[in-house]
């Protein structure tokens, strides 16, 4: 009995080290929280001369931003009707006469608006001397590289990038990051005194950049009821100084002024004010869709 009692006290001694080996040999793999999906982000920012309204968008981020065209025009609310996106904000230039784009729109790899048919603006005798810029102006690209979205800013006669189809463009103008473009894109022509679209007067103003890291600015400078109308909104220099601000290094003007203006969470927010200091809902031809892929 003794004997038997010692063997079993011997088999106890050599098998608990084993044990003791072999339970700290597992490694115990800590529940780690998946991180939450990237989502854009809406910020309103009171300046003393306007309010700024900015959405940003990853790059890597389960949204789109991809160019729609109206038949006829409409506003950022009547675009929001028709397309249920989450965000819009005004795009490119047009004639408000005739209703027809005078930039470059491209969707799905077909152009659907090209300047170069719009007769009042070829038949212009005014701007003839500037045809050759205006259709080379600056526009905002969705490229397609294998599966990868990227996005570019590029003058209109850039080639794509390598390796890349372009599937989305919407024109604009001028180029505001890394510099600014007026007079290169017809813009601005100071021996003849020309400013279109007031490049160097405070107004309400819309444009669009790409950060370091790819991210997506959409942004909207609204003009601000208690300051002065001259006064009131940005210049293009101002709104190119704003842009680095946020980290953009790459950045477009789009239309502004009366068509300055943005859709977000079912709001409309329109940039131009009237004399009685009332938003002017103004219809545009094209917007930038901010949309779920």
């Amino acid at each position: 009995m003794k004997k038997i009692w010692l063997l079993s006290l011997t088999l106890v001694s050599f098998g608990m080290p084993l044990l003791f080996k072999l339970h700290s040999s597992i490694s115990i793999v800590p529940n780690v929280a998946p991180s939450p999906p990237k989502t854009i982000s809406y910020e309103q920012r009171t300046l003393p001369q306007s309010v700024v309204h900015i959405l940003s968008i990853p790059t890597d981020s389960r949204f789109l931003i991809t160019p729609a065209l109206s038949e006829k025009v409409a506003t950022v609310d009547e675009f929001a009707k028709k397309h249920q996106v989450k965000a819009i904000f005004n795009a490119g230039f047009f004639d408000p006469v005739n209703q027809k784009s005078t930039s470059y729109v491209v969707i799905s790899g077909s152009v659907v608006a090209d300047p170069k048919t719009n007769e009042r603006l070829v038949n212009n005798p005014n701007l003839k001397p500037y045809l050759n810029k205006i259709f080379n102006r600056t526009e905002f690209r969705r490229y397609l590289c294998g599966e990868t979205v990227t996005y570019d800013i590029t003058p209109h006669n850039e080639s794509p990038l390598a390796g890349c189809q372009l599937v989305d463009a919407v024109g604009g103008g001028p180029n505001l990051l890394p510099e600014l473009t007026s007079e290169q894109e017809a813009f601005v022509d100071k021996v003849n005194g020309r400013d279109a679209i007031g490049s160097n007067q405070p107004s309400s103003r819309t444009a669009v950049g790409i950060t370091d890291d790819g991210n997506i600015l959409l942004v909207m400078v609204a003009q601000k009821p208690n300051v002065r109308l001259a006064k009131s909104g940005m210049s293009l220099p101002e709104l190119a100084a704003f842009m680095k601000t946020l980290g953009a290094k790459k950045a477009m003007n789009l239309d502004g002024g009366s068509s300055s203006s943005l859709y977000y969470n079912g709001k409309a927010v329109y940039g131009k004010l009237n004399l009685v200091r009332k938003p002017i809902k103004r219809q545009v031809k094209s917007v930038l869709l901010v949309q779920e892929n």
